[in-house]
């Protein structure tokens, strides 16, 4: 029966395949990508083209260089950049922006199977906004259902980007929400207590088993006797949390936002800091000196800032903002890397760039937000022998957008070809 593919007509070949059992989705598939320009991770090259085989990148130079191959699909994408798919930072897929619901009721009142179908939703605007692999910091309340989604990506079930998932992050106790309840009543926690060096041992491990790919964990929270940030976990608390979960090839990620709560993470062995509104010229200097790169999380602080009343372009600047861009040079000034990540869920999924665009706002240049979204996100997640670049070997996650993003960072809004492994996903 197999042989008899080469006898049937054109015209009856989806017949055959399922007759013989075999899918259109299981066949080898080899296209010719032709853009005016590929950016690869690095440089913009102009008049170069892309070969994909299966699902991997398989030629990529200029067009002139090109051999004529038979039997592959050419598809026309003049007057548009191709470039690696970007890679988001941090995001959450169970949380939706605050402003159509808060986060306690996220988290109280909204169902798991709401959610999870809330986050099918939202990996499939990121995807079709050009992110293909997309690092999820915390269920915030949803248990493992970011485990489960990504296996069913993975499993071709729903679209979505490759994802990179914590689970449920660790807090220490007390420190987390939702609160406002009296002592009597228990209510379920945006994520998972632990204490001490036998608790946290147990907490990580049992995080790995069910399926984390990176362990998360609070440094600091808004605890304080007034409310305000204060570090949470002890160096040593969290130097455990970072052996256990290294001696199973994990990273540990650490929210901070206070100096003190990034000094102890960074000193810990954490490898990169979440948010950092805090930090000072001194904690940046250790950073660097160390390596730990910064995921600033622009876009959240400017979203919540707008929900809660301010006029962005009308009003002065909130103290929020204020700080947030004199950390953010800060940072760069002492040579801190950046990893591209807005926390959207807490602005709408699909509109991922905007933290780009912010980058760009408050100081760092077009080119390095570029590579920021690209190869420098895979090189500091770890994930550069696969993605990021546009080379032979990797993995075929290429998007084209009008323009060139690397004069005009908006450029990456017009996204018209979405492709992962191979697979188109979108081609306008």
């Amino acid at each position: 029966m197999k042989y008899c593919i080469t006898t049937i007509p054109k015209a009856f070949s989806l017949v055959l395949f399922l007759m013989c059992g075999v899918t259109l989705s299981t066949m080898a598939q080899r296209y010719l990508l032709k853009p005016d320009r590929v950016f690869d991770g690095t440089e913009m090259n102009d008049g170069w083209w892309v070969v994909v085989n299966e699902n991997k990148i398989d030629w990529v130079g200029p067009s002139s260089q090109y051999k004529n191959q038979k039997g592959i699909t050419e598809i026309d994408l003049s007057g548009r950049t191709l470039m690696p798919g970007m890679i988001e930072g941090h995001s959450h897929i169970l949380l939706h922006p605050y402003n159509e619901a808060n986060w306690n009721d996220q988290v109280l009142v909204e169902s798991e199977a709401e959610r999870v179908a809330r986050a099918v939703v939202h990996c499939e605007a990121s995807l079709m906004a050009g992110v293909t692999t997309m690092r999820d910091l915390g269920s915030e309340g949803a248990d493992y259902a970011d485990v489960g989604v990504k296996q069913a990506i993975e499993k071709g079930v729903v679209p979505g980007p490759r994802l990179i998932v914590a689970g449920r992050a660790i807090v220490a106790t007390g420190s987390y929400g939702p609160k406002g309840f009296h002592d009597r009543v228990t209510v379920p926690l945006g994520a998972e207590p632990a204490d001490g060096h036998d608790d946290l041992i147990r907490i990580v491990r049992d995080q790995i088993g069910k399926g984390a790919d990176i362990i998360k964990v609070y440094a600091d929270y808004r605890w304080g006797p007034e409310g305000q940030a204060m570090p949470t976990f002890s160096e040593e608390e969290l130097r455990t949390i970072v052996e256990v979960a290294a001696s199973s090839g994990r990273h540990v990620v650490a929210h901070a936002a206070t100096a003190e709560g990034m000094r102890r993470a960074v000193n810990a062995g954490v490898y990169t800091i979440e948010h950092g509104d805090g930090g000072t010229e001194e904690v940046f200097k250790l950073m660097a000196s160390k390596g730990v790169a910064l995921c600033p999380t622009l876009a959240a602080g400017d979203a919540i800032s707008q929900y809660r009343g301010w006029n962005k372009g009308v009003d002065p600047d909130p103290e929020r903002i204020v700080n947030k861009k004199k950390s953010f040079k800060m940072a760069m000034d002492a040579g801190v890397e950046m990893v591209f990540g807005g926390d959207v869920g807490v602005f709408p999924h699909g509109d991922n760039v905007r933290e780009l665009e912010m980058m760009v706002e408050y100081g760092m240049s077009t080119a390095a937000v570029l590579k920021a979204a690209t190869s420098d996100n895979a090189r500091l997640l770890q994930i550069e022998d696969k993605l990021g670049s546009v080379q032979p070997g990797l993995l075929a996650d290429l998007i084209a957008v009008e323009g060139t993003p690397d004069t005009d960072i908006s450029a990456l809004r017009k996204v018209s070809f979405v492709m992962k492994g191979g697979k188109i996903y979108r081609q306008d």
